[in-house]
């Protein structure tokens, strides 16, 4: 099986996680992927391989060289984004791709177009698969999953290529940001690693945002409007009023680069009851303090004004910026970068406006750099994952296990 088919396999697993869960994984549909992945592992001739009852695989390909090398991992994560359907998607390979609107769906009208998606632009010649305009396509992460298996697949065919032990594992829930909190570092066993969970050829990142979710309960009293004066306290009002506090352009949508925001991801309530939850981001630390504390005094002062009690807030930080665990061993990524110069590829270094694994699994103790898989505009239907861009990742992984491997000579 190769990397194409390799791909379209996986996207046909549901692996949506889900953020309200209190099981890990969080859907079950994910553990029904890894026992696939399990199987498939074996198929391959890997070693060590283990799946653990929280959905989290193991593996080894072990060195083929009679020296000692760093032990180096490769992960990537099983599940899709909440924020779209990932389920019965319909992939499809757009051959030569001509640089004009992709028609996803006829019947709805629904188009991939440069015009809205520039990026496009970048890829023309190239196949690339796209959906049906439904669901998302799942290129996050299953092209990182696909680049990590065909990489082995590849190494044990050219027993040539020397390499020490190198260690894959596959985990769910990074969607949800939980996807390193039972990552098992020990069992895993590596000097460090790369998560293959990047966007479009080259993007290489040891920067991401620090972050916290935030979470808001609304107490409400509801009284007949005939007779509300002094009376009634409207709950969802408030969450509309606590929005309007908020800073208007400190946003996903009007921010960019090292530039941080607050995300309102949900509201949703009535008079007597209303919820809230918020994304706060930032890369400098000191910043990320200041944004939880302004939206701790943006909720006492709705407090001071409604009664104490009306509104609850819980912050929960997420994970921190890697990049202070990554600078003491700039060496991992040095290691990535020769391997895409090595391969013709022009090396993009850039901050995450989001996070990975790795943010976490760096502070738990293994260096984890972010590598690209390849697919571009995810979370949505508008995915698409250009072919010659995953085999480039799949590439990068080979590269970077034998110029480990060589450094030692």
């Amino acid at each position: 099986m190769e990397i194409v088919d390799r791909f379209l396999h996986y996207v046909g697993f549901d692996t949506q996680s889900a953020e309200d869960a209190d099981t890990t994984p969080s859907t079950d549909k994910q553990l029904v992927f890894a026992r696939y992945l399990e199987e498939e592992l074996e198929r391959i001739g890997l070693d060590d391989i283990y799946l653990d009852d929280n959905g989290y695989l193991y593996a080894t390909l072990p060195s083929n060289v009679d020296k000692k090398v760093p032990t180096v991992g490769f992960i990537a994560h099983m599940d899709t984004s909440p924020d779209c359907s990932g389920k019965d998607v319909k992939p499809r390979i757009v051959t030569g791709y001509d640089g004009n609107d992709i028609c996803l769906d006829t019947k709805d009208n629904i188009v991939l177009s440069p015009s809205v998606f520039p990026e496009l632009e970048d890829y023309v010649g190239q196949d690339i698969i796209v959906t049906d305009g439904h669901t998302l396509l799942g290129a996050d992460d299953k092209a990182g999953i696909a680049a990590i298996v065909q990489a082995m697949v590849w190494l044990k065919e050219h027993p040539e290529v020397e390499h020490g032990d190198i260690r894959i594992a596959f985990n769910p829930d990074e969607e949800i940001g939980l996807g390193a909190h039972k990552f098992d570092v020990e069992r895993f066993g590596c000097e460090w690693a790369y998560t293959i969970d990047g966007g479009a050829v080259g993007e290489l990142e040891y920067e991401c945002f620090n972050a916290a979710g935030a979470k808001i309960a609304i107490k409400g009293k509801s009284v007949h409007t005939g007779y509300a004066k002094d009376k009634m306290v409207n709950a969802v009002r408030i969450a509309t009023e606590l929005q309007g506090l908020m800073p208007q352009t400190e946003l996903p949508e009007t921010t960019e680069n090292y530039q941080g925001f607050f995300h309102l991801l949900s509201m949703e309530g009535n008079v007597e009851n209303a919820s809230m939850s918020y994304l706060i981001r930032d890369h400098d630390t000191r910043r990320f303090q200041e944004r939880k504390e302004f939206l701790t005094k943006v909720v006492d002062g709705l407090n001071q004004k409604y009664g104490q009690g009306t509104v609850l807030l819980t912050i929960n930080d997420q994970y921190y910026n890697m990049r202070e665990k990554i600078e003491p061993v700039f060496y991992v990524v040095d290691i990535a970068i020769k391997a895409m110069e090595n391969l013709g590829i022009s090396p993009k270094v850039q901050a995450i406006r989001g996070g990975t694994d790795g943010a976490q699994l760096s502070f738990k103790g293994l260096p984890c750099p972010n590598i690209f898989a390849g697919g571009i505009n995810f979370h949505g239907p508008y995915e698409f994952l250009p072919i010659p861009s995953m085999e480039k990742a799949m590439k990068t992984i080979v590269e970077i296990c034998r110029i480990v491997a060589a450094y030692n000579d």
